[in-house]
């Protein structure tokens, strides 16, 4: 395990340790401060819009046990957010590379099914 591909620092000092995704190894381990630090070890800067979409996911996986894949996801956010940010077009706006992937990544969810 290499410190800068597999684990995080937080300001404390805490250690969290990261699978080969990117992923949380601990669920539980996750916070909004764990969640900033991983979007700044990407080079992301989390925005109020992106904190609608990680909320929405979190509690997605509480009733459901699992993190959406895309076409899910889109239903989600549509239901919560409404028309306008329930598309594939603006998650991924905000979510370039792979919307379902990064956000449930960034809300320290498991990787979604189905998703490459």
């Amino acid at each position: 395990m290499t410190p800068d591909t597999d684990t995080l620092t937080l300001a404390d000092g805490t250690i969290i340790a990261l699978d080969s995704d990117g992923h949380l190894q601990d669920l539980e381990c996750w916070s909004p401060e764990v969640a900033e630090k991983m979007a700044e070890h990407e080079g992301r800067i989390l925005t109020p819009e992106h904190w609608e979409v990680i909320e929405l996911l979190r509690d997605f996986y509480a009733r459901f046990e699992m993190a959406p894949a895309m076409r899910a996801l889109v239903k989600a956010t549509r239901q919560q957010l409404g028309e306008q940010k329930g598309s594939s077009i603006y998650l991924m706006s905000l979510f370039p590379e792979s919307p379902a992937r990064v956000a449930a990544r960034l809300a320290g969810l498991p990787r979604p099914t189905n998703c490459l």
